[in-house]
C-alpha cells in the first residue's frame, strides 16, 4: 500500500480527530463546517465520545468531495501521545481496506504532547502497521474480503519533516513485517533450514551471517539444544547475525537471543491437540531479533549488534529427548530434562552461553514464547520482563512503553532458584510444582548467564501472537512482530553513538 504526504487533494474516505467529549480537533472542525454541522450532529445522534477507538462513519456527505468521513477518537487531547495517533490512523485503515474504496485521506492535528510533523509521521506508521495481511496461501477470496485501498494520503501543512522522519520509521515497519511473515509461516514451510536461509538475506543490508550446523554444535557441546531437536528429522540450526554500525573500533555489541522453535508439539510430553497448530509460532523470539536486526540495518544504526537464534523442532520422533534425560550443555552445566515440553529455556542454555562465549557482549537481551504461566499472569497485554540489572530493566521498560509494546517486571530470588535444583544433575528443567512457572523459566536461564553481565529475559508468549477478542489495529489477530520496535528503541535510546 502506497503511503505519501500532500498538501491537497481528495479520495474516498476521509479520516479526522475528535476528543474525548465530543470535541473536534481543527481538521474536523472544518469538515463540520463545510458540511453544514452533518459531523456534529451525527455525533449527537450516536452519543458518540471522542474515546480512544471510537469513531463515527458519516456517509455520503454534502458540501465535500469525500464519499465518507470517518471521525475517530484519541481520547483526552491532553494526554494522548503518539501511540494515541498511530491507533487512530490504523483504526481508519482497518475500516476500509475492504470497503471497497481505493483510497483513503488522513488529516492529522497537532496534539498537546505530539507536533504536526510527529503526528503526520506516526500517522503514516500506524497506516502502514494495520494495512499487513499474510495472504501467501490464499487462492480463493470473496470480493468483500480482498483489500481494496490502494493508496494513503497524510495531508496537512509542512509535509517534509513528516516525511523525513516517516521515511527512517520505514524501517522499523519493514522490520515488523519481516518478523509477523516468519511467525505466520506454516511449519511445512518454515523450518529450522529454511528459516536461516531466510535470514541470509540480511546479508544484502550489511548483516553478517554464520550458519551453524549440527556438527559444529555437537563440537560446542550444545547438548541441550540438540537434545530438544533430535527427535525430528528438521536438523537444528543456530544463526548468527552481526551488525557493526559503531564508530568506535572494536566495541562490545548488545547481544539479542531468540527462541526458535519452529514447531513444538511438546515431545514426548505431548501438548493436547487442541490449539497446537498455534505451535507454529513457538519462534517468535527468534523471528522479534530478526526483525529487529532488519530494521536497524536498514536505518544504519550507529550500533554494534549481534542476534543469535536457536533454531529447532521439537518433535516425538523415534529418537526423541525423554523425560529423566540428562544433557550436557556448552556451559559445562547439566540438565535433568522431566519434562520435555519446557524446551525453549533448554535451547536458550546453550544459545544465551554461545552469545556470550563468542561476542563478549556489554549486555544480553533474550526474547522467547516461553511460558503459558506469563499469560496467566499478564495475559496479552504486556510481556514478562525478568533482569539483573537495574538500568537494563529501567531502560527496557521505558521503551515498551514508548513504542506500545509495554512489559511487566517480575521477580527473581534464591528461593525461585532452588525450585529447579536436581538430586541427579546440576539443575532440573521444571520445578514441578504448579507455582511460579514463568519465574521458574527465567531462573533457568540465568544459571548460564556469566556474573556480572547485564541480562534480561522478555517472556513473549502472551504477546507474540494473539487471539481475536485482543485484535490491535497496528497488527492483526495472530502475529504482532512484538519486540521489533522495543529492542530497536532501546537501541536507538541506550546503545548507539
Amino acid at each position: 500500500m502506497d503511503v505519501r504526504f500532500v498538501t491537497a487533494g481528495g479520495g474516498d474516505v476521509v479520516a479526522v480527530m475528535a476528543g474525548e467529549g465530543g470535541q473536534l480537533l481543527p481538521a474536523a472542525q472544518a469538515l463540520d463546517a463545510a458540511t453544514g454541522g452533518r459531523i456534529a450532529k451525527a455525533m449527537k445522534a450516536v452519543r458518540f465520545t471522542g474515546g480512544l477507538g471510537s469513531a463515527i462513519d458519516v456517509l455520503a456527505p454534502e458540501g465535500v468531495e469525500f464519499s465518507r468521513i470517518l471521525v475517530i477518537g484519541v481520547g483526552k487531547p491532553e494526554s494522548a501521545d503518539s501511540m494515541a495517533v498511530e491507533r487512530w490512523a490504523g483504526h481508519a485503515v482497518r475500516r476500509t481496506i475492504t470497503s471497497g474504496a481505493e483510497k483513503l485521506v488522513l488529516q492529522p492535528d497537532a496534539l498537546p504532547n505530539v507536533s504536526k510533523a510527529e503526528a503526520g509521521a506516526h500517522a503514516a506508521m500506524g497506516a502502514r502497521l494495520a494495512s499487513y495481511r499474510f495472504d501467501a496461501y490464499r487462492t480463493k477470496m470473496k470480493p468483500e474480503q480482498t483489500a481494496s485501498l490502494a493508496a494513503v494520503e497524510i495531508m496537512m501543512d509542512g509535509t517534509a519533516a513528516a516525511r523525513a522522519r516517516a521515511e527512517k520509521d520505514s524501517a522499523i515497519v519493514d522490520g515488523v513485517y519481516f518478523a509477523r511473515d516468519l511467525v505466520s509461516e506454516p511449519a511445512n514451510v518454515l523450518y529450522p533450514e529454511s528459516f536461516a536461509e531466510r535470514l541470509r538475506d540480511l546479508e544484502t543490508l550489511g548483516v553478517e551471517v554464520d550458519v551453524l550446523d549440527v556438527p559444529t554444535m555437537e563440537k560446542l557441546g550444545m547438548g541441550a539444544l540438540l537434545g530438544v531437536a533430535q527427535g525430528s528429522a528438521r536438523p537444528a540450526r543456530l544463526v548468527t547475525m552481526k551488525w557493526s554500525g559503531s564508530s568506535a573500533k572494536g566495541g562490545k555489541p548488545i547481544a539479542l537471543v531468540g527462541k526458535g522453535v519452529t514447531f513444538d508439539t511438546g515431545g514426548i510430553s505431548i501438548k493436547p491437540a487442541a490449539a497446537m497448530d498455534e505451535m507454529k509460532g513457538d519462534m517468535g523470539g527468534a523471528a522479534a531479533v530478526a526483525g529487529a536486526l532488519k530494521a536497524i540495518a536498514t536505518r544504519k544504526a550507529k550500533a554494534n549488534v549481534v542476534g543469535v537464534v536457536a533454531l529447532v523442532e521439537n518433535m516425538p520422533g523415534a529418537n526423541a529427548q525423554r523425560p529423566g534425560d540428562i544433557v550436557h550443555t556448552m556451559s559445562g552445566q547439566t540438565i535433568e530434562v522431566l519434562n520435555t515440553d519446557a524446551e525453549g529455556r533448554l535451547i536458550l542454555a546453550d544459545a544465551v552461553w554461545y552469545a556470550q562465549d563468542k561476542f563478549d557482549p556489554s549486555a544480553v537481551i533474550d526474547l522467547a514464547t516461553l511460558t503459558g504461566a506469563v499469560i496467566v499472569a499478564l495475559g496479552h497485554d504486556h510481556a514478562g520482563l525478568f533482569a539483573n540489572d537495574e538500568d537494563l530493566a529501567n531502560a527496557i521498560v521505558a521503551a515498551g512503553q514508548s513504542e506500545g509494546e509495554p512489559v511487566w517486571r517480575l521477580p527473581l530470588g534464591a528461593g525461585y532458584d532452588k525450585m529447579i535444583d536436581s538430586p541427579n544433575a546440576d539443575m532440573k528443567n521444571i520445578s514441578g510444582k504448579p507455582a511460579a512457572g514463568s519465574i521458574v523459566g527465567a531462573q533457568f536461564i540465568k544459571r548460564f548467564v556469566r556474573d556480572g553481565v547485564p541480562w534480561a529475559h522478555i517472556d513473549i508468549a502472551g504477546t507474540a501472537s494473539k487471539p481475536g477478542p485482543y485484535e490491535d489495529p497496528l497488527s492483526p489477530a495472530w502475529a504482532t512482530g512484538y519486540g521489533v520496535r522495543l529492542l530497536n528503541r532501546l537501541i536507538a535510546s541506550r546503545y548507539e553513538d
